[in-house]
């Protein structure tokens, strides 16, 4: 058992690291002047620097974003990797999940940390990650809807903020900053995974991947500018899959029997085809500044996994696949957002007024599968469902700075007024995909049933938001931030945060800062709305038919089920920021977030207690289980950032080194408690089982280091990054009191790239991911699905081995 930071070791651990600053601190050191990185996310006053923000922000340059060899220019698996506190985990064989990833701030949920895009909030995925194991239940921002291609920086605020930008911002918020150059580039990449699979003792190579991506920009003679872009990426599918001893519950038929030792089932990436295009433009007018942004793309994903289906078992039908099938996932995500408005001046006000509109549908089917109810005559291929999501929002803001006496310089303040719609739908899949026809009692398609007409939904919501911040020196050394939000929902009671922090500069080398605040996370629409139906094991590993229902379904209220309370956070952070000179700076930041009324998806409640009471209720017709969004949980985050930076003049070039440590234990304080109406039915049930639990508390690793060494001149260039991610753990509940539980070694991978400057205008760079082909423990016998999924797909470090890439690119 690893152990936990009491909140005594939490100051204790914050203090001792101050502590050792201060005592480092040089009498008569020298503060460097270069220039530090200067930030526009934490405070509304002018933008500051990181060293000088009083809450802990990292910002990453669009040139290092893409050092980092991220697979398709995806972006959050490039914020992944340089980035500690941030997590982008991998999904196979779970349904929606293998087709739209989330990323997760702090070891939080994902929907718990709040997107921007140029301080714009972001709309979310409509598709709920209803079937995987990290942020199951949440619906997130999909990072990789935003082109990599059309960003200046990433801002990473690490700190609560609901009340500075509202709702979602628990663990903290991504501020996606988009270019603003007027230059002209070209840029075309190809990579694959080269990589020894132990499993299966195979060289393979796949995860083919060819990413072009173009934009240009132009400066406006009277002030301005417009840029555009666009990017297309093309990846094969991965498969990590071992060889298949055949599950034990499966009939031993000789038809069965054959299938042993082949790679049947698939572990992996999906297929994706993405195009992206994207624009950013500021125009002055005389008296006003408009400004738009936006981006418009489309991904289609196919060959997710799925478990496979043997020919004499229950689920298949020998007509159409005699020898067996395993069904394979798609998915289409259409996704675009824009966002325009106009910057004026006025009555000593700077003035701002905004309107945004954003839209996401996905669309999940399934191929080469069979609803074998319907026998023969079964379709093989079955639209399952369509998801949709749409946001409005209007703002007006106002800022004004002053300079009042008890100030020692100027307060700027500001305020502003939000309107926000939001609306959710959902489309039925095929008749043919949740029918029950007369041949078998395994009614929908496998892998694949999706929604049926019971399930659909079509929700709105209407959020007005009023919000204030002030800041200033107070004193010549105490930077001080206050802000404060009220905001009325529609569907529930109106919710405030608040927010103190503030920074005291000791002397040019060292300064302190914290912050305390409250933030809300309103339930998103999507898990308000959220019904589907889906085929999981029950009781001695059988398939059984779970539904979802929500809070309004009449199986719902059968059961107990209450409608969802928003999510309530306290956040504490304490830390230091130290400027030493020779170009070297570091900051350590504790920090510790309480959440309240946590929202996740229960459990699975399955037995013939169950079946024999759902399916005597209206709508409850060859359901065998049920699931359902619940406030299950209470929990506590605490834990400290540590970064450090140097740069230095090395052999005719600036070598630059950063190291940077996140530590975040997440435990569950309290468990709200399981409906009555539940308990008659059987009183071992719970809202959360072993799997959440060790979902919420150990499946992400605790502690994650990055520690890079970049060095340039004005020909070549080279990168070395070492990653390291701390044990994990894995448990699982396969019923009848079988839970086994799996720890994972840390693991270390080591990124290169190497560049080389033709001219001015033309780059070639070569690099390697997990350079040494590093993979993670294989799972045991109990866990590895008999030797069909011989690697836990969560691990951080992935399980798709070495990627070596090549890019070109050109600047104008």
């Amino acid at each position: 058992m690893r152990r936990r930071l009491s909140p005594k070791s939490f100051v204790l651990a914050s203090a001792v690291s101050i502590l050792a600053l201060v005592a480092a601190m040089p009498a008569h050191a020298q503060v460097d002047d270069r220039e530090e990185v200067i930030v526009v996310t934490g405070v509304r006053s002018q933008p500051r620097s990181i060293l000088s923000s009083p809450s802990p922000i990292d910002a990453f340059s669009a040139e290092t974003l893409r050092e980092t060899g991220a697979v398709g220019d995806e972006l959050g698996q490039a914020l992944a990797s340089v980035a500690p506190s941030f997590n982008f985990p991998r999904q196979s064989n779970s349904g929606s999940s293998d087709h739209v990833r989330a990323g997760q701030l702090r070891g939080l949920s994902p929907d718990q940390t709040l997107v921007l895009v140029n301080g714009r909030r972001r709309h979310t995925s409509a598709i709920v990650n209803s079937e995987t194991k990290i942020g199951r239940g949440a619906a997130a921002v999909d990072f990789n809807t935003i082109p990599l291609s059309a960003i200046k920086r990433v801002e990473v605020l690490r700190d609560g903020a609901g009340a500075q930008y509202g709702s979602d911002a628990i663990a903290g918020v991504v501020n996606v900053i988009l270019d603003t150059s007027d230059e002209t580039r070209f840029s075309v990449s190809y990579g694959a995974h080269v990589t020894d699979l132990e499993p299966v003792n195979q060289d393979i190579t796949d995860g083919e991947t060819l990413t072009f991506d173009a934009s240009t920009g132009f400066a406006f003679e009277n002030g301005g500018f417009l840029r555009i872009g666009f990017d297309a990426i093309d990846r094969n599918a991965t498969n990590r899959a071992g060889f298949d001893q055949i599950p034990f519950f499966e009939a031993q038929t000789p038809a069965n029997l054959a299938l042993q030792g082949q790679r049947n089932y698939s572990e992996g990436d999906p297929d994706a085809r993405a195009f992206n295009a994207w624009l950013n433009t500021e125009i002055d007018l005389g008296a006003a500044t408009f400004y738009m942004f936006g981006t418009a793309g489309r991904r289609e994903t196919r060959n997710g996994g799925a478990f496979y289906r043997y020919p004499d078992g229950a689920s298949n039908v020998l007509a159409l696949y005699p020898n067996g099938f395993r069904p394979r996932t798609r998915g289409d995500n259409d996704d675009m957002s824009v966002n325009g408005g106009l910057r004026w001046e006025g009555g000593g006000w700077a003035w701002d007024t905004g309107l945004s509109y954003g839209r996401n549908e996905f669309e999940f089917g399934v191929t080469n599968s069979v609803n074998p109810s319907l026998g023969a005559a079964s379709p093989t291929s079955f639209f399952s469902g369509a998801y949709e999501f749409d946001q409005t929002l209007a703002t007006l803001t106002a800022q004004r700075a002053f300079n009042p006496s008890l100030f020692a310089g100027p307060l700027t303040f500001a305020a502003g007024l939000e309107y926000r719609r939001e609306t959710h739908k959902t489309r039925p899949g095929d008749e043919a995909a949740s029918i029950a026809g007369p041949f078998d009692a395994n009614i929908g398609a496998q892998a694949g049933t999706g929604l049926t007409p019971e399930d659909v939904a079509d929700l709105d919501r209407d959020v007005y938001g009023l919000w204030f911040d002030a800041s200033g020196d107070l004193t010549e050394k105490l930077f001080v931030n206050f802000a404060a939000r009220y905001e009325d929902y529609s569907d529930f009671d109106g919710e405030a945060a608040a927010k103190l922090s503030g920074i005291y500069r000791f002397n040019d080398l060292f300064a302190l800062r914290g912050a305390v605040s409250n933030s809300i996370r309103a339930p998103s629409l999507t898990q308000v709305g959220f019904s589907d139906t889906s085929t999981n094991f029950g009781v001695n590993r059988s398939l059984v038919r779970t539904r979802t229902v929500r809070a309004d379904d009449p199986l719902a209220t059968a059961l107990g089920v209450k409608p969802l309370d928003p999510e309530t956070s306290v956040n504490y952070s304490l830390g230091a920021t130290f400027n030493a000179g020779s170009r070297f700076t570091l900051t350590v930041d504790a920090f510790r977030v309480d959440v309240s009324d946590r929202i996740t998806l229960s459990e699975r409640f399955f037995g013939d207690a169950v079946a024999g009471f759902v399916q005597g209720l209206p709508g409850g017709q060859g359901v065998q289980s049920v699931r359902f969004f619940a406030n299950a949980i209470d929990t506590e985050t605490q834990g400290v950032d540590v970064v450090a930076t140097h740069s230095a003049d090395v052999f005719g070039g600036t070598l630059d080194l950063s190291a940077a440590y996140s530590y975040a234990e997440t435990e569950i304080s309290s468990f709200n408690a399981t409906p009555a109406q539940l308990l008659a039915l059987d009183p071992t049930f719970r809202l959360v089982g072993v799997e959440e639990i060790n979902t919420v508390e150990e499946a992400a690793p605790r502690s994650k280091a990055v520690v890079s060494a970049n060095w340039t001149n004005a020909r070549f260039g080279g990168l070395a990054r070492v990653s390291y991610f701390d044990e994990a753990a894995r448990v699982f509940n396969f019923g009848g009191g079988f839970e086994p539980r799996q720890e994972y070694s840390p693991e270390w991978q080591l990124d290169l790239e190497a560049s080389v400057n033709f001219n001015e205008h033309v780059k070639f760079a070569v690099g390697s991911v997990n350079v040494l082909d590093e993979y993670p423990d294989l799972s045991s016998a109990d866990i590895n699905f008999f030797g069909n999924l011989p690697y836990d797909i969560l691990s951080p470090i992935g399980v798709n081995g070495r990627f070596v890439y090549a890019r070109l690119s050109t600047t104008f």
